[in-house]
């Protein structure tokens, strides 16, 4: 396992607590960073660790102070929180599962972004990376309110980047295909099948697999690629 040299760098984690953001945080650990693990679930993961609710904005400052006096300035931020909500046809969606997903997988990533930009536009560095899914370009079938508000997340990040190239900052994001973790407990057992028949590799995406290439786009040696969409989807993108 290659080990980019995080050395001195601060990081956020937010969703850090389990599944791929669990294992995000251990490899940037590994790599050397000091890591603040942001989740709604108390967990002793990270070198420091907060709750934090990010689909609320008083929250996320409320972390971000209390990160940077443990811990110093913040130079990585991994957006992993996410929630799935039902599968159901659009028809017969709950609407307050709509307006939850959206809060906390859309603006929950403009809301995080907002709160470090600043700070990483003062100091002339920053490394962003946005957990979108590949729902988010293709569009999955009974769950219009998760594919939706990933679709949001590749936009904004497009966004995020070109607003911030005029910096060292690099805003980029990763579109998974699924991993089993317990994000699948809000899913139906159709869905799951239907997920997995549609990735050419016939498996699912291991967490360490994300969390290594989540790995390079965080380090400073990803100096010049941003605003984009890097795809963990086991060949199931078509663009």
């Amino acid at each position: 396992m290659n080990s980019y040299d995080l050395t001195g760098k601060t990081a956020i984690v937010t969703g850090g607590a389990q599944g791929i953001g669990l294992a995000v945080a251990q490899r940037l650990q590994a790599s050397g960073a000091n890591v603040a693990v942001w989740d709604m679930t108390p967990t002793e993961a990270g070198d420091f660790n907060t709750t934090c609710d990010i689909a609320d904005m008083a929250s996320v400052q409320t972390a971000l102070d209390a990160t940077e006096a443990a811990l110093a300035p913040v130079d990585i931020l991994v957006n992993s929180a996410g929630i799935a909500g039902p599968n159901m046809p659009i028809q017969d969606y709950p609407d307050d599962a709509w307006a939850q997903i959206v809060a906390v997988n859309l603006t929950g990533t403009y809301n995080t972004n907002k709160a470090v930009l600043p700070g990483m536009r003062m100091r002339n560095y920053g490394r962003i990376l946005n957990i979108a899914s590949i729902a988010g370009k293709e569009g999955n079938p009974n769950a219009c309110a998760y594919s939706a508000s990933k679709a949001g997340v590749i936009g904004f990040t497009k966004s995020a980047g070109k607003e911030n190239a005029d910096k060292d900052i690099a805003v980029n994001c990763v579109t998974p295909a699924a991993a089993r973790t317990p994000i699948f407990d809000q899913m139906s057992e159709e869905h799951i099948g239907y997920m997995l028949s549609k990735i050419p590799r016939e498996r699912f995406l291991e967490v360490e697999e994300a969390a290594n290439m989540i790995a390079w786009i965080v380090s400073a040696e990803n100096s010049f690629t941003t605003g984009a969409v890097f795809d963990l989807s086991g060949g199931r993108a078509t663009y």
